[in-house]
């Protein structure tokens, strides 16, 4: 096959800027990136216990939970792991739920938590109650359920209560230091799918932990005692609902916190639940417990015995402050550097780039010349036969 000067020409400056890279960019670019290994969601030992069986796995929601798979899918399950464990004769039960992200897993969390439990410092949030902890982790929330055992009774006691014939005691102590070293093996999360919710952070102090629940969606916003009807806090429009009770002077009385999209919607939302309350879509509790207060794009409700005062003193408590996250690891960068940083790129990007013309002609140009003196010519082609020239002089 023949080339021409000019094709060998365009054939040069396409394959020179690929010659200009370094080899080990020219490599990556070549070959993609294997895929990250796939963690296992439970290990196969722990503090000292060790599986006793295979691990049961599957990403179906029926599977996972058969009678709260429409809460599971609400809160976004990827997938699940069952595993059987044993210790000194001791056995243990895990049930391991990953979510898409972190507020799927802290939805769970609270959806799965009964009253009573007492609250542990176990992975972001944990909860123990009975034979049973309950502890989540950035996407993962696990469930271990410990056999012909009780748990310590309160966070506060190291040593174990009275338990029933056949029985062996746990202390919380030793409860938390085993659920800690599985919390680090529960795989890591990635990027943004770790950041929690936010809006549980705006309920007033008070409350008891073991109550509050958080849904971002109709099924389980019901299934947990959620005072208002579903359709009337808008599911469909991205609201986030969390619900806690407190001690009132007449008994126990329910906060409710929405959040919207946009200051917009919640005002919208908070002027027809106002109007459904009036109505009496709530019953039980004070009416003078009912309450609907707005701030930016929260909406909070009270219900149940609170009395008036404690009611208006509670709904005035939240107040919606607009928060700013920098994901800058070096932290705030001002637009001095900002802008100091780009002239910098552009000079840099106008010294590759002059560097790569000079190395470009000189090898274009500089073969070329070679090639024909190779050949007995000439260097220059002034004086070629086929030049065209005037002849002025």
């Amino acid at each position: 096959m023949v080339f021409s000067r000019r094709s060998l020409c365009a054939v040069l400056l396409l394959l020179a800027p690929a010659a200009l890279l370094p080899p080990a960019f020219a490599q990556a670019a070549s070959t993609p990136a294997p895929p990250a290994a796939q963690q296992p969601l439970l290990p196969s030992s722990f503090a000292g216990w060790t599986a006793v069986a295979p691990m049961q796995t599957g990403t179906g929601l029926e599977s996972a939970d058969q009678a709260n798979a429409d809460v599971l899918k609400e809160y976004g399950l990827k997938d699940f792991a069952v595993g059987e464990y044993s210790q000194g004769g001791r056995h243990l039960t895990l049930h391991a739920r990953r979510f898409v992200d972190a507020t799927g897993a802290y939805g769970a969390f609270t959806f799965y938590r009964r009253l009573g439990m007492h609250a542990e410092d176990i992975g972001k949030g944990a909860a123990i109650g009975g034979n049973e902890a309950l502890f989540w982790n950035e996407t993962t929330l696990v469930d271990a359920v410990f056999g012909n055992a009780s748990l310590g009774a309160s966070s506060d006691s190291e040593a174990c209560a009275p338990v029933a014939s056949g029985e062996t005691c746990i202390s919380v102590a030793s409860t938390r230091a085993t659920l800690k070293e599985l919390a680090a093996e529960i795989p890591p999360a990635a990027g943004s799918e770790g950041v929690p919710p936010n809006l549980p952070h705006y309920l007033p102090k008070g409350f008891d932990p073991s109550s509050v629940r958080y849904s971002i969606g109709p099924a389980a916003y019901a299934r947990t005692g959620g005072v208002l009807p579903p359709a009337l806090v808008d599911f469909s429009r991205d609201a986030e609902a969390v619900t806690a009770q407190y001690t009132a002077r007449d008994g126990k009385g329910t906060l409710t916190l929405l959040e919207y999209p946009t200051p917009q919607i919640a005002i919208a939302r908070a002027k027809a639940i106002d109007e459904q309350l009036k109505q009496g879509v709530v019953t039980g509790g004070n009416a003078t417990a009912l309450g609907v207060h707005g701030s930016g794009p929260l909406v909070a409700i009270t219900s149940g015995n609170f009395s008036t005062n404690e009611a208006q003193a509670l709904l005035a408590s939240v107040k919606y402050e607009a928060e700013v996250t920098w994901n800058h690891p070096e932290g705030y960068v001002s637009e001095v550097s900002k802008t100091a940083k780009l002239l910098l790129g552009i000079l840099y990007l106008t010294g590759i780039l002059g560097t790569a013309s000079i190395l470009l002609g000189l090898f274009l140009g500089g073969g070329r010349a070679l090639f024909r003196r190779l050949r007995g010519k000439p260097v220059s082609t002034l004086n070629d036969d086929y030049f065209i020239s005037l002849k002025l002089d």
